[in-house]
């Protein structure tokens, strides 16, 4: 790996080897991922994000049943160990398990401050992803993108028939602080 990218708020190391080995040794590292050699180290999702994902969850579980596709939290898409993202939730359209998955029907991500989750849509695109799904918790929003010259904005999912707007309203947004 060349560089290392740590998002969030965040304390300095002295010892940043030594800090990586033991967010590994704890298993808080399950979020990290690689962009084409660049390890970039993402901090756990908070209890809002947690509410987030699974209201998602059970609001879509039905559809992605119906559409003979599987439901999965955090997985790695990507060629391997040196390039994969890691989306909150993807449906996939079989329960092959894989430690990297080549691609997924539909991928979720939920906003968090400072995340880079509108920077994942390329890499989706070229991962051949159909849908994805991102929510804002800040703004109370959700937005389609589904597969054309990228992954562009729709007004609804084809693979769920579900509009960008009936998810949001379906949603129990948390409190705003």
């Amino acid at each position: 790996m060349t560089r290392t990218i740590v998002l969030g708020e965040h304390e300095q190391h002295a010892d940043f080897a030594a800090w990586l080995d033991k967010r590994h040794r704890l298993g808080q590292d399950l979020f990290d991922e690689v962009w084409e050699g660049e390890y970039h180290v993402a901090p756990a999702p908070h209890r809002r994000h947690g509410h987030i994902d699974s209201q998602v969850a059970v609001i879509l579980e039905s559809r992605a049943r119906a559409s003979q596709l599987w439901s999965s939290g955090p997985a790695n898409i990507g060629s391997g160990p040196d390039d994969y993202r890691v989306p909150d939730r993807a449906y996939f359209r079989d329960l092959d398990p894989k430690a990297f998955e080549p691609t997924a029907a539909i991928v979720v991500e939920i906003l968090s401050p400072g995340d880079e989750s509108y920077a994942k849509r390329g890499f989706y695109f070229a991962r051949k992803v159909e849908e994805l799904l991102i929510v804002d918790p800040l703004e109370r929003s959700v937005q389609w993108y589904a597969r054309g010259a990228g992954l562009e904005p729709t007004e609804r999912s084809t693979l769920l028939d579900m509009s960008g707007a009936e998810l949001a309203t379906a949603i129990d947004w948390p409190p705003s602080d």
